[in-house]
């Protein structure tokens, strides 16, 4: 246990160094999060016409500002830092190390949400600022599961991501399925809309889908939307624990089929 703190730290204490050199992109890489504040508007002055929704204007400004929390949280790029090391045959010095390729792009990941976090306090503050009527403090319960969602979600996302990247022991461009994955990802997942004002059968389909447990049900948690918590948690574990396991599988058939330099 205590020689893997120690690799873990020197892990993340490595990458989080190389992080902060690039402290420009990742604040750009925050700032092309902003979506969700941009449909933030649409949705408020659509639910100002008397459209019917469920949300009123008040709560569709928290929950695109809770959209926009979990998506820096939780974004994930490694099907193409390990689709690049495929490519490159980097992948072969990875392998000659005594760990698992994973925890190389577990701890950037990790570290890059660590250099991203006083971005997101500047953002917080901008929002309180230019919508001060939405301004709320969200109850310690809710803050804590919040958390708690967005640690899964993000756990549930990277595991998808790394099993659709183990394709790339068979094919040179398996980013190509990731995006195709995105579009289901956009839809379903409550980034362009809340579940809420989806078709009662069409959300109940969804709901045992993993997309909108990547964004809706943490942003649901903080704002205090009305969910059911052990489905959510059940459900998310369910989906990590199967990709887990074809990820596990992939990643041993893969390694039969690599033939990188060096290998």
């Amino acid at each position: 246990m205590r020689r893997f703190y120690r690799q873990a730290m020197t892990l993340l204490s490595t990458y989080y160094a190389h992080m902060l050199e690039y402290r420009a992109e990742i604040f750009l890489w925050a700032l092309a999060g902003t979506l969700p504040l941009i449909l933030m508007g649409v949705w408020i002055q659509a639910s100002g016409k008397g459209q019917g929704f469920s949300l009123d204007s008040l709560q569709f400004a928290r929950y695109f500002f809770a959209v926009f929390l979990v998506r820096q949280f939780t974004t994930i790029w490694v099907i193409w830092d390990f689709e690049q090391e495929i490519l490159d045959g980097r992948l072969s010095f990875r392998l000659l190390q005594p760990i698992d390729p994973v925890w190389h792009h577990l701890a950037r990941h990790l570290s890059e949400k660590l250099t991203r976090f006083p971005v997101v306090i500047v953002f917080i503050g901008l929002f309180f600022l230019l919508y001060p009527q939405a301004a709320w403090l969200p109850g310690a319960g809710n803050i804590c599961l919040f958390f708690l969602a967005v640690v899964m979600a993000f756990c549930v996302r990277f595991v998808i991501q790394y099993s659709f990247a183990m394709l790339c022991f068979w094919t040179e461009r398996a980013s190509a399925i990731e995006q195709f994955w995105f579009l289901f990802y956009i839809f379903l997942s409550g980034m362009i809309a809340p579940l809420d004002v989806f078709p009662p059968l069409l959300k109940s389909i969804v709901l045992w889908t993993p997309f909108p447990y990547l964004i809706y049900f943490p942003s649901a948690l903080l704002i205090g939307l009305p969910v059911d918590l052990f489905q959510g948690i059940g459900v998310m574990i369910f989906w990590f624990v199967l990709f887990f396991c074809l990820n596990r599988w992939l990643w041993n058939r893969g390694l039969k089929r690599y033939s990188g330099m060096g290998a």
